[in-house]
């Protein structure tokens, strides 16, 4: 096994609530703390796991919120206190990676930092330190760089990073200049990006030097910026911390680091993409829990849940159950049904992204003790 990256910190944003696969994923208990691949443990463990060996125990850093400290700890037993950054309410990607690179910056100013989503399936983990190796490689070349997927299929659900200009760096496999973002894309446009093969998933993964990350939020978001590095000033001061964090991070503005960060970077020839060669599903929704619990088999019906009790016949899709009731599926086909104590789903796998607007529903109507 080879050891640990010396100069790099990895960190894992785990926040959000994964609307879109309520009611299995709430606010109390998100995507991250679930076990969605039947591995035996939390998608934030298997991001650990997956990441440890590139950073080593001791150098991995979570961004949550206060409310999960409590079941993030009981699944990383062992994680240093220091290394747990709690924000006091969600403020988008841009505050919670910015704040983990100002505050491992301060402790180590010439510190490589990694982003890794607590929510992510991945498969293929020896590809994905390969391509993390060569990502490091090149973000010392003072380039943030982003982790694309090679595409699999032309899919409407993902972000796409069109590469540009080759880049050559020592002992990195393959790495290019970004040309530009290109948001979710509709049927056509994704089979042409498929076709096209400069085109790759955005995985929503970065790698950069501490510094360089700030230094772009200093030239392009300059309020957020100077929040961060007012937090991080105090951060290390157990006394000082929390009224800073409570009169600070509530008044940081909300945007997404590919907004803040990436983007800007892209249109500057500061932004570089390696292209990541293994399975990688963001389990947006129902559809891609689906399919990554079935592996590809469309005529079966993927369950989920230790004390499922399920009839089938000539069903497919998914039936999640938190329940002990006995639930019959008979004759309905890409069918979606999600069982709780206190909520029922009951949809259809190409109507799955339409779930976020259930919850946003629910909160217009008051109904937030089911979110």
């Amino acid at each position: 096994m080879r050891e640990p990256i010396p100069d790099f910190y990895a960190v894992i944003p785990a926040g959000g609530i994964g609307s879109r696969l309520w009611p299995l994923s709430r606010a109390d208990a998100p995507k991250f703390l679930h076990d969605l691949t039947g591995s035996g443990q939390s998608l934030l463990r298997d991001t650990w796991d997956r990441i440890e060996p590139l950073a080593g125990h001791d150098r991995i850093a979570v961004v949550t919120g206060r409310a999960h400290r409590a079941a993030v700890e009981a699944q990383l037993p062992g994680i240093p206190d220091k290394n747990v950054f709690l924000e006091s309410e969600p403020r988008e990607s841009a505050a919670a990676i910015g704040l983990a690179a100002a505050i491992l910056h301060r402790r180590d100013p010439d510190v490589i930092i990694g982003s890794f989503s607590a929510d992510h399936v991945i498969r293929s983990t020896r590809k994905f330190e390969f391509a993390v190796r060569d990502a490091v490689e090149v973000a010392r070349q003072g380039y943030i760089v982003t982790i694309g997927i090679t595409p699999t299929e032309p899919a409407v659900g993902f972000g796409y990073i069109q590469q540009g200009e080759e880049l050559e760096v020592d002992g990195v496999r393959e790495a290019s200049l970004v040309e530009r973002f290109v948001e979710k894309p509709d049927l056509a446009t994704a089979k042409t990006y498929y076709e096209d093969r400069d085109y790759l998933w955005n995985a929503g993964m970065f790698i950069s030097r501490a510094d360089v990350l700030l230094a772009e939020l200093a030239q392009h978001q300059p309020a957020l910026h100077a929040g961060l590095l007012e937090l991080a000033e105090a951060w290390d001061d157990r006394e000082r911390r929390g009224p800073v964090v409570d009169r600070v991070w509530p008044a940081l503005p909300k945007i997404a680091i590919d907004y803040a960060v990436a983007e800007p970077a892209a249109e500057h020839g500061r932004l570089a993409v390696v292209p990541g060669h293994f399975d990688w599903d963001d389990v947006g929704d129902f559809a891609s829990l689906t399919k990554l619990i079935l592996n590809g088999r469309k005529n079966d019906l993927a369950v989920l849940g230790p004390s499922a009790r399920v009839l089938s016949d000539a069903a497919s899709g998914i039936l999640v159950s938190q329940t002990s009731r006995v639930i019959s599926l008979v004759g309905v086909q890409d069918i979606v049904v999600v069982d709780t104590p206190d909520a029922l789903l009951v949809t259809t796998i190409e109507h799955a992204q339409r779930v976020k607007g259930v919850v946003e529903s629910l909160k217009l109507n008051g109904r937030g003790d089911v979110l």
